[in-house]
């Protein structure tokens, strides 16, 4: 089962009605072994909980260094375009109105596929358009750089696009980073193997309290939602900010060639 098929909410909603009716089987097992001793189950549900806390954390550290990485992803990748973009207005007329109406195509692609989930043919489309664009603007600068060898601007352009051409690589590999869909899969385990035994601990003892435990469960179930959302960098309710490359695609619109 992939859980990347599904939607937040339903994957919320599912995992907290599995926790608590985890809890509620471990009560109806406790009510049942009342009198036999609960030391023993004590212990179990404090190393089950401690386990459960650290892999919520490691996962969490796991999630959030993707986030950043993804992140700082998108700011080089916009620096590189509006470095290439600068570095494109250096170049002999018309090769600099050519590559700048490339590169403006180019960031429209970059954040089309960043506005909304896209689908996976729509992906392989913009990263196939995006391709293009590059090919096209790194043979008009070789064919530029072999009628003329020692022209600086051109050898800045190349070497700008190449940085750009790098960045798309990084960018794509800092998307397709995910937390490895096994771990959430586990982690999901555990919960649930932990609120059996709170509920089996519960219904030994004698006072019998839901409230609490089902307090913990949407508490549990909060924060492993909020680490999902954060391993999915196109489709949740926390989005990685675009605005370095808006503001590159602004500046690239406002120059006059």
């Amino acid at each position: 089962m992939n859980l990347e098929d599904y939607q937040l909410l339903t994957i919320f909603v599912v995992s907290l009605a599995a926790m608590l009716g985890g809890c509620e089987i471990g009560r109806l097992l406790g009510i049942r072994a009342t009198g036999r001793g609960g030391d023993d189950v004590s212990t179990l549900e404090g190393a089950v909980l401690g386990l459960l806390a650290l892999m919520i954390g490691f996962t969490f550290a796991m999630a959030l260094t993707r986030f950043e990485a993804r992140r700082d992803a998108v700011l080089n990748e916009a620096n590189a375009i509006g470095t290439t973009a600068l570095r494109a207005r250096l170049l002999p007329a018309p090769h600099d109105a050519e590559a700048l109406k490339s590169l403006r195509e180019y960031v429209k692609i970059r954040l089309n596929i960043t506005q909304r989930v896209v689908t996976p043919a729509e992906l392989k489309a913009a990263i196939g358009r995006s391709n293009e664009i590059q090919e096209e603007l790194w043979r008009n600068a070789k064919n530029l750089a072999a009628k003329d060898t020692g022209f600086v601007p051109t050898g800045l352009f190349i070497q700008s696009l190449n940085e750009m051409i790098d960045n798309q690589g990084k960018r794509l590999h800092a998307l397709r980073s995910r937390v490895p869909n096994i771990v959430f899969l586990a982690l999901y385990g555990v919960a649930i193997v932990a609120f059996i035994f709170a509920g089996y601990a519960n219904g030994l003892g004698a006072r019998r309290v839901r409230l609490p435990i089902y307090l913990m469960g949407a508490l549990v179930s909060a924060v492993i939602l909020l680490i999902q959302d954060l391993d999915r960098p196109t489709a949740g309710f926390i989005n990685i900010s675009q605005q370095p490359m808006i503001d590159t695609a602004a500046s690239i619109a406002a120059f006059t060639d």
